[in-house]
């Protein structure tokens, strides 16, 4: 067995337990959540080498995971597993923090030499997903003109960037320098602006523009 410690976050509770079974006798699996909240609860008290994170949970999902944990414990590696192969939710994941993202049709043999390579320091993504990281941070996707965007002010952009990636309104203000009130006050304009009525549509609105 591996001295890796792994800890293994989806909200499918079958499909959790599928792959708990087959990595069980590779990894130290040190825990397991399904859902947002007691996943950032229990990374931080197991402190795992690498967490296996699905992306599209409720509650803010994979980026909400990421957010939270990274500045508490940046040491622990995020490999995303996911049944999307989407570029924007591949490219907000890896922007987030993500060391690597691979689909949930890899084989346990394949996920397993994935574990192995993150917790080794590798990036890892499915091939058809290397493309589009590659493209994305060669500006490839150039982002076009938005009208939406437009109508915020570049410290409301920026607010709105570190809500998407799953920041409490506390971390955005200590990573901003500015009051908790104050990312309360740009949050409520950004909603009013874009016409969205919470945070988690604020999250989709920005990842579906990559901008996350």
């Amino acid at each position: 067995m591996s001295d890796v410690r792994l800890f293994l976050v989806d909200d499918h509770e079958l499909f959790l337990s599928g792959v708990k079974a087959e990595l069980a006798e590779q990894f130290e699996i040190v825990g397991s959540a399904g859902d947002v909240d007691e996943a950032i609860a229990q990374i931080r008290a197991t402190r795992p080498h690498v967490v296996l994170v699905d992306v599209h949970m409720p509650g803010g999902g994979g980026l909400a995971v990421i957010g939270n944990v990274a500045e508490t414990n940046p040491d622990v590696r995020f490999l995303a597993l996911s049944v999307s192969d989407a570029p924007e939710d591949v490219i907000a994941m890896i922007r987030a923090g993500a060391r690597g993202y691979v689909t949930k049709s890899i084989s346990p043999t394949e996920l397993v030499d994935a574990v192995t390579r993150i917790a080794d320091g590798d990036a890892v993504f499915s091939p058809r997903l290397a493309g589009f990281v590659l493209d994305a941070f060669a500006d490839v996707f150039p982002q076009p003109a938005d009208p939406e965007l437009d109508r915020l002010t570049p410290r409301e952009k920026e607010v709105l960037r570190q809500i998407a990636r799953g920041y409490t309104y506390k971390q955005v203000a200590r990573r901003l320098s500015i009051s908790v009130k104050t990312v309360e006050t740009h949050v409520s304009a950004v909603l009013r602006k874009l016409q969205l009525s919470s945070r988690h549509e604020l999250a989709r609105w920005a990842t579906d523009r990559r901008i996350v």
